[in-house]
């Protein structure tokens, strides 16, 4: 890995970050999944940094990359709805009565 933190800390986009760490992906995957690996991969980063607050730049950088890597692999394993990431997820909807709330008197 040849980039810089300060390179990293500039990055955007899905793709840039597998760019930035040469690792490959499939982009149909990626387009479908972006918001989630990149929720996935900020959770983890946040553990990095509060697990391991004395990293080094380089070390640092060599963590977010296997972070970038398991959260890829993550929804490749299960589904976003399956890990609950984002609130729509855990809302329960308004409105609406499910089947378990039915009782026959």
């Amino acid at each position: 890995m040849s980039g810089t933190i300060e390179e990293f800390n500039r990055l955007v986009d899905a793709e840039e970050y597998f760019i930035f760490f040469q690792l490959p992906y499939d982009q149909k995957f990626v387009n479908v999944n972006r918001l989630h690996i990149l929720k996935k991969f900020s959770q983890y980063m946040n553990e990095i940094d509060d697990q391991f607050p004395d990293l080094g730049a380089e070390e640092k950088l060599t963590q977010y990359c296997l972070a970038l890597q398991k959260a890829y692999q993550v929804f490749q394993e299960s589904t976003p709805h399956e890990q609950k990431l984002f609130k729509v997820f855990n809302d329960k909807p308004k409105n609406v009565v499910t089947l378990t709330e039915i009782t026959s008197d």
